[in-house]
């Protein structure tokens, strides 16, 4: 039996150690690298600063006081909340239509302070103390608002999408007095539209009841 070592188990050689290869280097230095970043991840994620980032992350809120058909409100709102989204979504009004939803039709029209304003592109947050009158609130209990019993008369309803908005402007440009010929009431009803071709019939109710005022 022989004694001899093989070669590959022979004394390590004599001097320095050789320099490591290329493909040594990539492959222990990544091993390391990623060791490392795994390190920092596990220590980096505790529950506050993934409960700060959460906060970062969540919109800027506030709260809002208004009073509504003359019913008193108070919400915590996105900021970015339109007026039309709290009235439908927050408040339960869906009386006030969404339809283009970018100010260019007036079916979600309603009156702040009296005036008549575009509710998809009013922001709620700024609407603090506010008295905000939509379709549900025109009425006086069970008697229609005169306008609106001019719609019931001229028939004016058709498809009744753009109403509510028509109605709210019509009662604005009545109380602006933009009312003196039929050009003037559909010079300053212009920015409500009827798509379903009412729109004499809207015009005639509101002259009549700016004639009845």
């Amino acid at each position: 039996m022989s004694t001899e070592l093989p070669e590959s188990y022979g004394p390590p050689p004599e001097g320095p150690a050789p320099a490591p290869s290329r493909r040594t280097f990539i492959a222990t230095t990544t091993a390391v690298g990623g060791a490392v970043m795994a390190g920092g991840l596990v220590a980096g994620a505790s529950p506050s600063a993934a409960e700060e980032a959460s906060a970062a992350d969540a919109p800027p809120g506030g709260r809002v006081s208004l009073t509504v058909n003359g019913e008193r409100h108070t919400a915590v709102i996105d900021n970015r909340t339109s007026l039309l989204d709290l009235l439908r979504e927050q408040l339960g009004l869906p009386g006030t239509k969404k339809g283009c939803n970018a100010g260019a039709c007036g079916a979600c029209t309603v009156l702040v302070d009296g005036r008549r304003v575009n509710s998809c592109l009013t922001l709620a947050v700024r609407l603090d103390g506010a008295e905000v009158t939509t379709i549900e609130g025109l009425a006086d209990g069970e008697e229609l608002h005169p306008l609106q019993r001019a719609f019931v008369d001229q028939d004016a309803f058709q498809c009744g999408f753009c109403t509510p908005g028509q109605i709210m402007s019509g009662v604005g440009c009545i109380e602006e007095g933009h009312t003196g010929s039929t050009d003037e009431i559909r010079e300053w009803m212009s920015g409500n539209i009827c798509r379903c071709g009412c729109y004499v019939k809207i015009v005639r109710a509101v002259e009549q009841t700016a004639r009845g005022k």
